[in-house]
C-alpha cells in the first residue's frame, strides 16, 4: 500500500494535481491558439470591409487606429473583472466577448459604425489578452517550466490558420458578414470549450479588488520598453518587408510577398520551440542572444546586395525577436502584487509600438529612404540586448528562467 511506501500501481486519476496542471497546459494553449484566429480572419476580411462602407485608404488608417484606443482603455479593467468573477469565469466571459466581437466590423455600413464597432473590438481584444497572459503566466509557476513562448507560438498558429480561413473566403468571394459571423460562432464555442480547462483561480477572502484604473507599475514601464522594440520590429517587418524588396531590391510581387509569409511562419516556428531555449538558458540570456540575431538580420537587410540575403535578415529579425514579448508579460507580472496590472501596462505599451510602427516607417521612408527606416529597427534591436537584464525578476522567476538559482522559489 502506498502509506507503507509501497508504490501505488493504480495508475493517476484524470483529477490528478499533475493531469490537472497538463490539462490547464492544453487549454491555455487553445485559448490563444482562438485568440489568434480571430485576428487572422479579420485581417483578411479588411479589403471588403474598406469597399462595403466606401471609405478612404486614409479614413480606413483612421479607423484601425480604434481597436488599440479601445484595447488601451480596457486592458486595466481585465484585473477587476478576474477578481470579482474567478480567473476562469473571467476568461470564459472576455474571450466570448472577443470572438463575437468579429462579426461587428463587417456589419457596419459606414465610417461613424465601424469606429466604434473597432473600438469594442479592441477592448474585448485587450481585456481577453490581459486575463489568459495573467493565467498562462500562473500555469507556468504551477508547472515550474517555461511555457509562455509557446503559448504566444499558439497565438500565431491560430492568426496564421485564421488567414487561411479568411483568404479561401475570400477567393470564394463570401460575403464577409457571413465569413465573420460563422467564425465568430464556431470561435466563440472552441473558446468556451477550451476555458473549461484551464486553472480556476479565486481571490482570497481579504484580498482588495484592484483599481477600476490605474497608471503601470515602473516596473511594467521598464519591461514594456524591451516589449516597445520588439513590436515595432515585427510590425514594420510585417507590413514593410514585402515593400523593401520591391522598391529597393527590384524583387517581383511574388517573392516580395512571399518574404511576409516566410517573417510570420519564422516567428510562429521561433515561439514554439522557445521554450526550451529559455529552459535551457533563462530569459535574461535568451534575449541577450536574440537581440543579436535581431541586430545582425537588421544589418543585413540594409546591406543585402540581392533580395535573397534581405530575405534571410528578415528570418533572422524574425527569429531573434519571437519570444520576446512572450518573455516581457511573464516578467511583467512576476514584477510585483499584481500581475494583471503589469501585464496591462505591458500590453499597452506593445499594443502602442505595433501601432506606430508601420506609420513610423512610412514617415522616415518618405523623408529619407526605405533603408534608413530599417536602420532605425536595427538600432531598436540592439536595445534588447543592452535591455535584457530587466527580464531578471527575483523570487519566481528562478523556478521557471533557470537563472538565479540560489533565490528561494515561490
Amino acid at each position: 500500500m502506498a502509506g507503507h511506501g509501497v508504490p501505488d500501481a493504480t495508475p493517476p486519476s484524470p483529477h490528478h494535481p499533475a493531469n490537472r496542471l497538463r490539462r490547464a497546459r492544453w487549454a491555455i494553449a487553445l485559448v490563444f491558439l482562438v485568440h489568434g484566429a480571430v485576428t487572422g480572419n479579420f485581417a483578411t476580411r479588411i479589403p471588403w470591409i474598406q469597399d462595403h462602407t466606401g471609405i478612404t485608404a486614409g479614413q480606413l488608417g483612421l479607423a484601425l487606429a480604434f481597436p488599440a484606443i479601445g484595447a488601451s482603455l480596457a486592458m486595466p479593467l481585465a484585473g477587476r473583472i478576474s477578481h470579482r468573477f474567478g480567473a476562469r469565469t473571467a476568461l470564459r466571459g472576455l474571450l466570448a466577448l472577443w470572438t463575437l466581437a468579429l462579426a461587428l466590423p463587417a456589419l457596419s455600413p459606414s465610417l461613424y459604425a465601424l469606429c466604434p464597432a473597432l473600438l469594442a473590438y479592441g477592448a474585448s481584444a485587450g481585456m481577453s489578452d490581459v486575463a489568459m497572459n495573467a493565467l498562462g503566466v500562473e500555469t507556468e509557476d504551477r508547472l515550474g517550466k517555461p511555457i509562455m513562448s509557446g503559448l504566444h507560438g499558439m497565438w500565431s498558429v491560430g492568426a496564421l490558420l485564421g488567414s487561411a480561413a479568411g483568404t479561401v473566403a475570400a477567393h470564394a468571394g463570401a460575403d464577409a458578414r457571413l465569413h465573420l459571423a460563422g467564425a465568430a460562432l464556431v470561435l466563440t464555442v472552441l473558446g468556451a470549450l477550451a476555458c473549461q480547462g484551464v486553472l480556476d483561480l479565486r481571490r482570497a477572502p481579504d484580498e482588495h479588488p484592484p483599481p477600476r484604473f490605474t497608471l503601470p507599475p515602473k516596473s511594467a514601464l521598464v519591461i514594456g520598453a524591451i516589449g516597445f522594440c520588439a513590436v515595432f520590429a515585427e510590425g514594420a517587418s510585417l507590413d514593410w518587408s514585402a515593400v523593401y524588396l520591391r522598391d529597393e531590391l527590384g524583387t517581383d510581387a511574388g517573392l516580395a510577398a512571399a518574404s511576409t509569409t516566410a517573417f510570420a511562419c519564422t516567428m510562429a516556428l521561433a515561439r514554439l520551440a522557445g521554450d526550451k531555449v529559455v529552459a535551457r538558458f533563462g530569459a535574461v540570456r535568451t534575449v541577450r542572444t536574440s537581440g543579436v540575431l535581431a541586430t545582425a538580420g537588421g544589418l543585413l537587410i540594409v546591406a543585402a546586395p540581392h533580395p535573397v540575403a534581405a530575405m534571410g535578415g528578415f528570418a533572422l529579425v524574425g527569429l531573434g525577436i519571437a519570444v520576446v514579448v512572450p518573455l516581457a508579460f511573464a516578467a511583467a507580472a512576476r514584477s510585483g502584487p499584481a500581475p494583471s496590472q503589469a501585464i496591462a501596462g505591458v500590453a499597452t505599451i506593445t499594443y502602442a509600438s505595433g501601432l506606430i510602427a508601420p506609420s513610423a516607417i512610412g514617415g522616415i521612408a518618405q523623408a529619407t529612404s526605405l533603408t534608413m527606416s530599417f536602420v532605425m529597427v536595427t538600432v531598436l534591436a540592439f536595445g534588447l540586448i543592452a535591455g535584457a537584464r530587466v527580464l531578471r525578476v527575483p523570487g519566481r522567476t528562478a523556478a521557471v528562467s533557470g537563472e538565479a538559482a540560489d533565490l528561494k522559489p515561490r
